[in-house]
Formats: C-alpha cells, structure tokens, sequence
C-alpha cells in the first residue's frame, strides 16, 4: 500500500514539475486526469493513445521520479439524456480504458453517470426516494439505462483487461455501496469501487463496515484518500442535503476536508488497517478539494497524516498464534 496523488490539483504545473514536487513529498504513485470533470492537463488522451514515442517518454517521466500510475481518471456522464454530452463521455471513457491498457495500468476511474427521470426528459434526475409513486417508476427506468451501458461498457473493459473504479458520488446513478453492488452483479467484475470515503461520511454511511462489505466482493479496485467533516451547527437546521454553494464555508452542513482536518489519524489507521484485511494493496490517491486551504498545503498535510497510517511492509508470519 502506498500514498498516491490525483495530479488534478497540480493542474497549474507542467507534468515534469508536478512529479519532481511529489517525488520530493514521498509520494510513491500519481492518479492523471485524461478527460472528462477532472481535465486532461497533464495527460491529453489524443496525444497519447496509440503512440508508443509519447508513452514511451511518459514511462521515462515516471521512472526519473520513481513513480508508478495508480489509475488513469475520466469523470463524466456516459448516461446524460443529451445523445452528444453522453457520446463525448463514452469516448472519453473508453479512450480512456484503451489507454490504460496500453499503459499497463490496471484501472480507470469515473463515474457512473446519471440518467433522465424518463425517455422524454432532458435533464439527469437524481431519484433519492420512492414516493410519490413516479419517482420509483424513474428509478426503475433508470437501472434499465445504467444495465444496458453499463453491460456494454464492462464488456469493453474487460476485453482490454482494465477494471473500472466507479466513486460512489450523490447525483450520480450510483452513489452508494448497495447499488453499486447491484451494477456489479448485473454487468461482471470489472465494475468495482473507487473508494472515496469523503461522498460517504455525510450521508452517514459507515466507511470501515462498507469498506469490508466490498472488500468481501473484492469489488475495491481503487481508493480515494479524501476526507469530510459534518458541521452540526448547520446540519442540525437544514440537514445534509445541502445546496449552499462550497466556497460560502461557514453556511454548509459540510465541507470536503484534507485528510486529518475531518478525522483523526486514528481513523485513517483504521481506514488502512480495514482494506489491508480485506486484500486491497493498492494507492491511497490523495485528492485535494479542501476549499479552506491550497492544493499543496492540503496535499503535503495529507501525505503526512497517511505517510504514519500506511503499511509498508507485507505482514510477517503470526508466530504467536
């Protein structure tokens, strides 16, 4: 296991310097945006798929910085009820998963998408409750959608043998681990979780428990190290669906955080310690979205919180039991 960084923060910086300053952080692999919400500063699909000179020099980059890629990242909505909005993110996702593939990256991160309520609507619709009785009818419709692409999608992404890590993000389709769980089971095994404990905590979602209820499907294929911390205050008065915008800080129910200022240490160990029992060995890919601090402030104190958090060596035999 080791720390990782989503480079999207450093998107103000050249490819080159984005590494040299993580190398010099400790930080042992990168997360690069190639599309989609997330930007493609430091990775323009088009100017890396199906060219071995270009991919050649990142491979180099990465081997002067002693860096590896934890996962190549697209978020978008290949489910949009717009046909050209969704086209452009299928093609980013699938560019994506080829370019991974011919990087031997291992897996791709996004997110589900969302669909309309209905055939005939224009806008995604995110259905959060069963009643009145239409909305279980647009939720209905809308797992319809999600197999069908979904199905595909896996389909094509196991056919160049890359896993696809959905975030389970609200105003997505799939915005928890159940449903997740559900998409996996109706699609096949590439579609697992981009773990991103920080879209979890406020909807009261237990990270330790639902991070052994996937692992148990070993359906963690990558991991987000960000964090979340519920202001009661607010929460108390309007709850934590909340729609005040992020930079007016002291009026949210709750805020993105850097890692340590929602939980302590003790938490993250405990994070660590629960995908290590469940079998995940890969990054914990840092990304920054704390709006009260910069990007490399809030990344150097995250690298440090999970730098005393993460096992670096494979365990030992039990020879006390």
């Amino acid at each position: 296991m080791e720390v990782g960084v989503l480079t999207v923060a450093l998107a103000g910086e050249s490819l080159e310097d984005a590494f040299a300053y993580l190398e010099e952080q400790g930080v042992g692999a990168v997360e690069i945006g190639c599309g989609g919400f997330v930007g493609d500063d430091h990775l323009p699909r088009e100017e890396y798929l199906d060219d071995e000179s270009a991919q050649t020099e990142l491979q180099e980059l990465l081997d002067t910085y002693n860096l590896s890629i934890s996962a190549l990242a697209t978020h978008n909505n290949p489910l949009h009820p717009d046909e050209e909005r969704a086209d452009e993110a299928d093609e980013e996702l699938r560019g994506a998963i080829r370019l991974a593939d011919q990087l031997d990256v291992d897996a791709v991160t996004t997110f589900s998408g969302l669909p309309a309520g209905g055939p005939d609507d224009s806008v995604p619709n995110w259905i959060t409750a069963p009643w009145p009785p239409e909305h279980l009818e647009a939720h209905e419709y809308q797992w319809e959608v999600a197999v069908d692409y979904w199905s595909d999608l896996a389909e094509f992404a196991d056919d160049h043998g890359v896993n696809v890590g959905l975030e389970m993000h609200p105003n997505m389709f799939i915005y928890e681990p159940r449903g997740l769980l559900d998409l996996r089971e109706a699609t096949n095994e590439r579609i697992g979780a981009n773990y991103d404990p920080s879209h979890l905590i406020w909807q009261g979602i237990d990270i330790t428990e639902s991070i052994r209820l996937l692992g148990e499907e070993d359906a963690i294929h990558h991991f987000h190290a960000k964090d979340t911390k519920v202001y009661d205050a607010n929460a108390r008065e309007k709850g934590v669906l909340d729609t005040t915008p992020y930079t007016e800080e002291a009026d949210r129910s709750w805020l993105f955080r850097s890692i340590g200022y929602g939980h302590g240490e003790e938490f993250w160990k405990d994070v660590v310690s629960t995908l290590r029992m469940v079998g995940y060995d890969g990054a914990l890919s840092i990304e920054h979205e704390d709006s009260l601090t910069s990007a490399n402030e809030g990344l150097e104190k995250a690298i440090d919180v999970l730098d005393r958090a993460v096992f670096e060596t494979t365990p030992g035999d039990a020879y006390w039991a």
